[in-house]
């Protein structure tokens, strides 16, 4: 058998498996970003997966910004998220909470007050738009948060991780990626401070740093796990010098006994080319814990990774229309046709919760 079915210990917490559902962002939450019976439904039909990490779940309502996405920052929301994460767990699953603030990729239409998005600087993102409530708009220029601003948002995180173990979690997930408010602190070209988060790749670590330290007071850092996207181009990132960058936050990181690093780039826009991919290889020669990658693979690919750099294999995509996808894995049956794009970020149940099973499954 492949070491991608043998299990694995976290800390109080066994795994059946090395798979785990990657935290794609979805749109079933309505407007007032509650968890509903259909979210718990399609996460329970995933419950045989080694983890499940939740969808992106805005930490505060000026971290929002993604028509429908769920939140985790009001008494509704959790009481919303208390049924999904007990029907994961009578399935016998276990499930992390992803904890997101959106930064600069939000739009003023989706912000109270109708206040601009705030980043660390004001560089607003290069790209076609944003989908709102209203369509899609044209990219805003951010505004910059002050510095004395930033215990508010590190408190922001303290308050979303207290609700999550509130809600039943095993633990969360910090966002820290894909060209969100947190990776936005980390990477020169989206921060251009020069106060005491911004400058050095130590200033730019700061936030996340005490993010980090935070939700780990809530939870302790064995159940806190972090997300990085050293190459990736989604939200228009990518930055010179981000060899010494990610290596830097990897070797701080790495002193906090987390429950895992979670590296993911390449499902959207792919990789940047300032130079050579932050490869798994190279995450390794930073940090010795629990390593999940998540680049689009394939099972191929997943059952090398897992005996080589890897500990986990993280799989988004492959999850919408094969909710027995470890299953399928495992017995060597086909997968279902991708889901369509169209279904991805829609309201209803359609290609979410329709998927069936393998015929030959039982």
């Amino acid at each position: 058998m492949s070491a991608l079915f043998d299990p694995l210990e976290l800390p109080g917490l066994t795994l059946p498996n090395r798979v785990v559902m990657a935290p794609m962002t979805r749109g079933r939450a309505g407007r007032e970003g509650v968890p509903n019976a259909m979210m718990a439904d399609y996460y329970a039909m995933r419950a045989d997966t080694g983890l499940i990490l939740s969808e992106a779940t805005g930490i505060s309502d000026e971290g929002l910004g993604w028509p429908n996405a769920p939140g985790i920052f009001n008494d509704a929301q959790v009481e919303g998220w208390k049924p999904v994460v007990e029907r994961v767990h009578a399935a016998g699953g276990r499930m992390f909470q992803q904890l997101w603030h959106m930064g600069r990729a939000s739009h003023s239409s989706m912000m109270p007050g109708g206040a601009p998005p705030v980043a660390p600087s004001a560089v607003p993102i290069e790209d076609d738009g944003v989908y709102t409530y209203d369509g899609k708009q044209p990219r805003e220029t951010p505004r910059a948060l002050a510095t004395d601003e930033l215990p508010r948002i590190v408190d922001d995180y303290r308050n979303a991780a207290e609700r999550s173990q509130a809600a039943g979690f095993d633990g969360v997930e910090i966002h820290s990626a894909n060209g969100y408010l947190l990776d936005e602190f980390l990477q020169s070209k989206t921060n251009c401070r020069d106060d005491a988060y911004g400058g050095s790749i130590e200033n730019r670590y700061r936030l996340l740093g005490e993010v980090v330290a935070a939700v780990a007071d809530v939870w302790g850092s064995s159940k806190v796990g972090v997300r990085l996207s050293p190459n990736g181009t989604y939200n228009d990132m990518g930055s010179p010098d981000y060899r010494e960058q990610f290596g830097f936050v990897l070797g701080e990181l790495a002193k906090l006994g987390l429950a895992y690093v979670h590296v993911m780039d390449g499902l959207f826009s792919g990789f940047h080319d300032y130079g050579e991919p932050f490869t798994l290889d190279v995450v390794r020669e930073h940090y010795a814990g629990t390593l999940i990658g998540n680049c689009g693979y394939d099972l191929t690919q997943a059952e090398a990774a897992v005996s080589g750099p890897a500990d986990l294999i993280a799989f988004g995509r492959p999850f919408l229309a094969n909710p027995d996808l470890v299953a399928r894995f495992e017995n060597g049956w086909p997968l279902a046709e991708e889901a369509p794009v169209a279904v991805w970020y829609s309201s209803g149940p359609e290609g979410y919760v329709d998927w069936p099973t393998y015929s030959g499954r039982g």
